[in-house]
């Protein structure tokens, strides 16, 4: 079970680390905003983070990950309820909350 736990742990590291260096360089929202490809790659990782972390969570749910639930609904709306989600809150997991999200994941 730990194993599997870990593949997933890094699976959200391997989709922080690629969010990351999809970002624009310029780190500057608009430059973010005008490129589509770069929001749906960005999305993707998110997606593939709340799925890592559901997995984790029906294995353990007594792990010890801040939001962790916030997580998974995060994912849960990008999926489902994708009209809904704008750019300023994907741009806003990227830059505040991925970064908090991995320095947390590395402690584990």
């Amino acid at each position: 079970m730990q194993d599997e736990i870990n593949v997933w742990i890094e699976d959200i590291l391997k989709a922080i680390g690629e969010v990351e260096d999809f970002l624009p360089v310029s780190r500057e929202f608009e430059d973010f905003k005008a490129d589509l490809k770069t929001k749906r790659a960005v999305e993707r990782n998110i997606e593939i983070i709340g799925e890592a972390m559901k997995r984790i969570l029906q294995l353990n749910p007594e792990i010890k990950i801040s939001d962790s639930r916030k997580i998974v609904d995060t994912r849960n709306r990008i999926i489902h309820g994708y009209d809904t989600v704008s750019d300023e809150i994907i741009w806003l997991i990227s830059t505040r909350y991925l970064p908090k999200l991995e320095e947390e994941i590395k402690k584990l």
